[in-house]
């Protein structure tokens, strides 16, 4: 199964702070014969790394924390992300909880106080609008055993 990924779970530093978040659960997913697509929604987007974080707003702008409007960049990144998973054949994409970018049915409100709210990040949300089975990497455990 051709699988989309967040790039940050394999190790590449391309978060908004230049971390990685190496996943080994992710990783086995490759050693279980899986083949992983990895994109970055954010740098797909042209934005830089280090970045400012960014939340997106109640309105569904995407403002980084010193204020600059980042939408279309985060827009242009899903979209090409979404080009991606389509030339692969993806079926399933797993995606960094609670990102702008990525995270699925929980994200950060908007307030840069790390409180949590429902909803999706911009390119998980077109991911699911086209069919993918989106979910995070805190989820991933419980659909290996489905």
């Amino acid at each position: 199964m051709n699988i989309l990924v967040s790039h940050c779970f394999l190790g590449e530093p391309c978060r908004y702070d230049g971390a990685s978040r190496l996943d080994r659960q992710i990783i086995e997913l490759h050693r279980a014969g899986h083949n992983l697509i990895p994109v970055c929604p954010e740098l797909l987007g042209g934005l830089d790394i280090p970045r400012s974080p960014a939340e997106i707003q109640p309105d569904g702008r995407v403002l980084t924390q010193d204020g600059q409007d980042v939408t279309n960049a985060y827009r242009v990144g899903a979209e090409r992300a979404a080009e991606i998973a389509r030339e692969n054949g993806c079926t399933v994409a797993v995606l960094k909880a609670r990102s702008p970018s990525c995270g699925c049915r929980e994200i950060y409100d908007g307030s840069f106080t790390h409180t949590l709210t429902s909803g999706w990040g911009v390119a998980a949300r077109l991911l699911a609008d086209m069919g993918l089975e989106v979910m995070d990497e805190e989820h991933l455990q419980t659909w290996l055993y489905l």
